[in-house]
């Protein structure tokens, strides 16, 4: 019951959206007033490009999306949200969506220090990570249990309500990262907020750093770890080694900022390539396209383009 209730809430929102809108409004994303708290709607299919997703969850009401990591497909729907606790560079795309039958669900962005604090928490009082969750392999999918759907349900009541919002949004945003913490994602965000976050924090350090020379030395050293903990650590957490994620999390940045109309030789710089060549030869090794080829022909859905630009503007932030 929670999940239609969720599912009415989303569809009035955006409803209410395009009819008071002043543009044409037909997909993307739409902020609640929450803080880190996003509705979307895509309403047609898109082949999987490049992405970064930054620590969050995206839960489903209606279709499906995919996302391909390190050559391994997710496709999660209204039965699986799906958790990225680390940021990772990924492929996304809506292989179904239309306008008869829109993608239509919620991004809830993971807040690093009320995960962390939860997660030590939980930690201490010998709360027992989920038995049956996987190790760690940068996302993950979990199933909507009861505690999942009551409290997103509970958190998006307060959409359209200032007041609601501004007293109770932290309190039911803390409800709702409770229950992710415990649910079949609880293994994989206990690894990436808990006690010993190592791998999480030597991204977040990466990320921080995108457009200068970070090497493998550089993020093992912020650890504390030699190069041969640190490339079986990262192996662990993210299916990639180091060396494969530095390169994937800036080319995809680079390429997500090409489709919002940043030129290429800028982009190339904002990810720390010094040598125009060496960011073409590698870009189109990876996408199977050269940087112009892609600005030229490359179309994302509204919810990716949005998606891009806000975190293009945020990387440094």
């Amino acid at each position: 019951m929670s999940k239609h209730q969720i599912k009415q809430l989303i569809q009035n929102k955006l409803s209410f959206n395009e009819v008071n809108s002043d543009e044409n409004y037909t997909q993307g994303l739409i902020e609640t007033g929450i803080k880190g708290v996003q509705l979307f709607k895509v309403t047609h299919a898109m082949r999987c490009a490049p992405a970064v997703y930054e620590p969050c969850i995206v839960a489903i009401v209606s279709g499906a999306k995919e996302a391909i990591l390190d050559g391994k497909h997710f496709i999660y729907d209204e039965h699986n949200y799906m958790c990225c606790p680390m940021s990772m560079p990924v492929e996304a795309g809506t292989p179904s969506a239309s306008p008869e039958n829109p993608l239509l669900g919620v991004i809830v962005s993971l807040d690093t220090k009320v995960m962390t604090e939860l997660s030590i928490t939980m930690a201490a009082e010998g709360v027992k990570k989920h038995a049956s969750a996987p190790k760690t392999q940068g996302l993950t999918l979990a199933a909507w249990d009861d505690s999942f759907s009551d409290s997103l349900l509970r958190l998006l009541q307060l959409v359209g309500n200032p007041v609601d919002i501004a007293v109770l949004g932290e309190g039911r945003l803390r409800e709702l990262y409770f229950a992710i913490l415990n649910g079949q994602a609880g293994s994989s965000v206990h690894q990436a907020f808990g006690v010993g976050n190592d791998i999480a924090r030597s991204i977040d350090y990466l990320v921080s750093r995108l457009d200068e020379t970070i090497t493998i030395d550089d993020m093992a050293a912020k650890i504390g770890v030699s190069r041969a903990v640190l490339h079986r650590k990262f192996k662990d957490a993210t299916s990639m080694s180091p060396i494969q994620f530095v390169k994937s999390m800036r080319l995809n940045t680079a390429a997500m900022k090409i489709a919002t109309g940043m030129n290429v030789s800028s982009a190339a710089m904002s990810v720390g390539y010094v040598s125009s060549s060496q960011f073409s030869r590698e870009f189109k090794r990876m996408y199977g396209q050269s940087p112009k080829q892609w600005s030229q022909a490359k179309e994302l859905p509204g919810e990716l383009v949005d998606q891009a630009i806000n975190q293009a503007t945020s990387l440094r932030n």
